[in-house]
């Protein structure tokens, strides 16, 4: 019996892959498994959404992508950080395709497509507003002109043109139109310049994918939406199931008497002989200290809040009169079928994003997966 365990429901990535193809309205599906798969189990998941109809994978790191291919994937996988000195020769090697925001990448891309004998297949980014990755407007000739050159060489294709939004998450938001006037610029500039003609265009991440339909293009980048969490919870969910279960079980329950300090500074002290529950998990594993006094689990069948301060490897929850004993299930947050709370819950107490909470919770947690046909 392990301590802990967060249950991954892969079918239910596979309903929201279903729920995303909808909305993408015949756009190809990149189903982006960057981060473990947001904290869920990256090989796992990545194989869910391709049994569900995605047909390509995305990544941030060219680490998490080569993973990809060595872990038997045989689709097009898109990378997208390169940093300095990092060798791209396994990428070019594993046929991984590269994003190239700026010339110094392109001809690091293209450095290693002529190491390996391999041509690599590149995806032009350019920088719609958002001032993080891409190549600025003003910059983005030169990037285009760099690219024909190196694939007239033979060293690169052009296999995509595409950019990221900054405010997709806040409906109506001015920068939104903005963007996509920007992007269609772009691809205007890169036809012309012989360069786009047979790029997939793509945009849309999970908050575009639902909402946007302008954005929507050759292929759509869905993210936090395939593992069932609302890119955007004051419109609703969507139809998107929460794939993961948080769970513990209680290590010790005792009986402690009135005006009992719990937990570091006695944030939490007993006004009444009461049981309290020892659950083996803290913010090494993801229950984030902020939740101390405030962030509410389930166990003895209804909500309790964490009694005191959240520690490193455990935390304490006070079921008073009811029954608790070692061994019995605390569920810290899930879908919400049971009464317990929600990953979106946990984010608003914290005042962040459910992304943080699902890509929070640590190694020393077990996946433990299940889906009829998915291994």
């Amino acid at each position: 019996m392990t301590p802990a365990e967060a249950r991954v429901d892969l079918s239910a990535i596979a309903h929201n892959i279903g729920v995303l193809r909808e909305h993408a309205s015949g756009a190809e599906v990149m189903a982006v498994v960057k981060a473990d798969g947001y904290g869920h189990g990256m090989v796992q998941s990545a194989r869910a959404c391709l049994e569900a109809g995605a047909t390509r994978l995305g990544a941030a790191l060219v680490s998490e992508a080569v993973a990809l291919r060595e872990a038997g994937f045989t689709v097009p996988i898109l990378a997208w950080i390169i940093t300095p000195g990092e060798s791209l020769d396994a990428a070019a090697e594993h046929g991984i395709e590269l994003s190239a925001g700026s010339t110094v990448i392109l001809d690091r891309i293209a450095d290693a497509a002529r190491r390996t004998g391999r041509t690599v297949r590149v995806h032009l980014k350019v920088d719609t507003g958002i001032s993080r990755g891409g190549a600025p407007l003003a910059a983005w000739p030169e990037l285009l002109d760099r690219a024909a050159a190196l694939r007239a060489e033979g060293v690169i294709e052009v296999t995509g043109l595409w950019s990221h939004f900054a405010c997709a998450d806040i409906p109506g938001h001015p920068s939104i139109a903005a963007q996509l006037d920007a992007f269609d610029e772009a691809v205007t500039q890169a036809d012309k310049k012989g360069v786009g003609a047979d790029a997939i265009r793509h945009f849309a991440n999970s908050a575009a994918v639902l909402t946007i339909p302008r954005a929507r293009y050759d292929m759509v980048r869905p993210g936090i939406a395939i593992y069932g969490l609302s890119p955007i919870p004051e419109l609703g969910d969507f139809g998107l199931r929460p794939a993961m279960t948080l769970v513990a079980r209680v290590a010790l329950a005792k009986r402690v008497p009135p005006g009992s300090g719990v937990s570091y500074a006695h944030l939490y002290v007993t006004d009444r002989e009461t049981t309290l529950g020892l659950v083996p998990l803290g913010y090494a594993d993801g229950v984030m200290r902020g939740l101390s006094n405030r962030g509410e689990v389930f166990a003895a069948g209804r909500r309790r809040r964490i009694a005191g301060r959240v520690c490193m490897d455990q935390f304490v929850i006070d079921v008073g009169d009811d029954p608790l004993a070692a061994g019995d299930e605390v569920i810290l947050f899930g879908p919400g079928d049971h009464g317990e709370p929600t990953a979106q819950e946990w984010a608003d107490s914290l005042g962040t994003i459910t992304h943080e909470i699902v890509t929070r919770i640590g190694s020393r947690v077990p996946r433990v997966y299940r889906y009829d046909g998915v291994r």
